[in-house]
């Protein structure tokens, strides 16, 4: 039998054991083969039997390593026979305490044994609705009006702005000149009321943080007409032209003062002189066709009236609208004999007793074609079918010398209370000049009833005055 210890496969429990008597002096050569002799267990190292001498006394420190080898060797033990349970959730605010010691006393499985729950799939959402109708794609180009919220409003826009711009997107507001009149007001106390930030120079910062929000405002609410178009093109003119080095108090003085004149000389002295060459053109006896319910159409009637005339007026009513309503009571209180229809139907019949027909509008664009409420087109076609002259009023401020149109989808709005999925209305159409007899305006430099092709050199020459 081999005596080398080395040789003797002996448990690494007791390994450390086995070395330690390997070191001791030998005293009795009996001793070696109990030594070898077949490993004692694992738990404690046992006796020396009663023939064998008992073992010398171990030192402090090897009892120490005897008994931490020992217990090293439980600690295994144990580990290998039990499971590893897994570590249990606590969570007090949805289970009470009992609960979670009876979760930790039950032997727990391990996670990759548990069977997995199948995951419920979400049912995919349903396809978001729209706000309202959706215009159809031929007219997506075309605005609308909207009321907008005060959440939705530019810290920067003046309450007298706001004011207005809720007025005009509810049709409060709807004559082009009135809307044109009222906007250049809340200017004016929007320049009266600013005051230059500290190292800025007016004409450079009011108006792209003052002016611009002001109009981008007004334009949300409701698009602009010409007339607000052309009017603030003045404006930014006469602001860039400021003189850099003036007041504050001397700009702002600058800039009312164009307001003002602009105001007096485009709207009410227009006003007063369209009325009153639309009045001379009024005969005893005749029969005047218009359309709806227009300011120069009713104060030139009123006009010729006030002047001893008598004649009668035909009113073709807006079947959306009916302001034509309005007129023919108004008309009516002044001793003018009125005849009203209601729709268009039947309009070549009733154009038969016109003597002139005088259409108020809302522009002319530059290739002469008139833009005026809906309707208007259809009236000036069969006028012209029947050989009865058409005379539209209009300002010039309401001109535009740059854009054309060629029909009724180039530039128009849509009704904000009639339209849908499948129908909706346009409020403007565009008439060919073809079809127009006159443009009554105030300009001094073209005659009572210059023809459309005319107007565009006389509104130049206005421009550059103005300017």
């Amino acid at each position: 039998m081999n005596q080398n210890p080395s040789h003797n496969r002996v448990p690494m429990a007791n390994t450390q054991i086995s070395y330690l008597r390997i070191k001791m002096p030998e005293t009795d050569p009996s001793a070696a083969p109990a030594a070898t002799a077949a490993p004692a267990p694992a738990t404690a190292a046992a006796p020396a039997p009663e023939s064998t001498p008992a073992a010398p006394k171990l030192t402090g420190a090897q009892l120490k390593a005897q008994k931490k080898a020992e217990k090293a060797a439980r600690r295994e033990q144990s580990k290998a026979a039990e499971p590893t349970p897994a570590a249990p959730v606590a969570n007090d605010k949805q289970s009470g305490g009992k609960q979670n010691k009876s979760k930790q006393d039950a032997p727990a499985t391990s996670v990759a044994s548990r069977p997995k729950k199948p995951v419920p799939t979400p049912a995919p959402a349903p396809p978001k609705q729209p706000a309202g109708p959706v215009i159809p794609e031929c007219f997506s180009h075309l605005p609308m009006a909207k009321k907008l919220t005060l959440s939705k409003t530019d810290k920067d826009v003046h309450p007298a702005v706001l004011s207005i711009g809720q007025q005009m997107a509810t049709f409060t507001l709807k004559d082009n000149v009135t809307r044109l009149e009222a906007t250049l007001v809340a200017f004016k106390k929007v320049i009266k009321e600013y005051e230059s930030p500290p190292g800025h120079v007016f004409s450079r910062h009011f108006l792209p943080h003052v002016l611009n929000p002001q109009i981008d405002y007004l334009a949300e609410c409701r698009p602009m007409c010409f007339a607000m178009g052309n009017a603030i093109r003045m404006l930014k003119s006469k602001i860039a032209k400021l003189d850099l080095d003036q007041s504050d108090e001397a700009s702002k003085e600058q800039l009312c003062d164009a307001i003002d004149l602009f105001i007096q000389e485009r709207i009410l002295y227009a006003e007063e002189s369209i009325v009153s060459k639309a009045a001379s053109m009024i005969a005893n006896g005749e029969t005047i066709f218009t359309y709806g319910h227009h300011r120069l159409v009713r104060k030139a009637l009123q006009a010729a009236r006030a002047q001893g005339r008598s004649f009668e007026v035909a009113i073709l009513d807006d079947p959306y609208e009916r302001s034509g309503q309005q007129l023919a009571k108004i008309l009516r209180n002044d001793g003018i004999r009125v005849y009203y229809y209601p729709s268009l139907a039947g309009l070549s019949i009733n154009l038969r007793r016109a003597s002139k027909v005088l259409l108020g509008a809302e522009a002319m664009f530059a290739n002469g074609s008139l833009y005026g409420p809906a309707g208007t087109c259809d009236i000036a076609i069969s006028a012209n079918d029947a050989d009865v002259a058409v005379i539209a009023l209009l300002e010039t401020v309401n001109f535009d010398r740059d854009r054309v149109s060629a029909d009724s989808l180039t530039y128009n709005e849509i009704d904000p209370e009639r339209y849908s999925a499948d129908s909706l209305r346009l409020l403007f159409d565009a008439t060919k000049d073809k079809y127009i007899t006159a443009v009554v305006t105030e300009s001094e430099e073209g005659n009572a009833t210059a023809s459309t092709s005319a107007m565009l050199p006389v509104l130049r020459k206005m421009d550059e005055r103005t300017l």
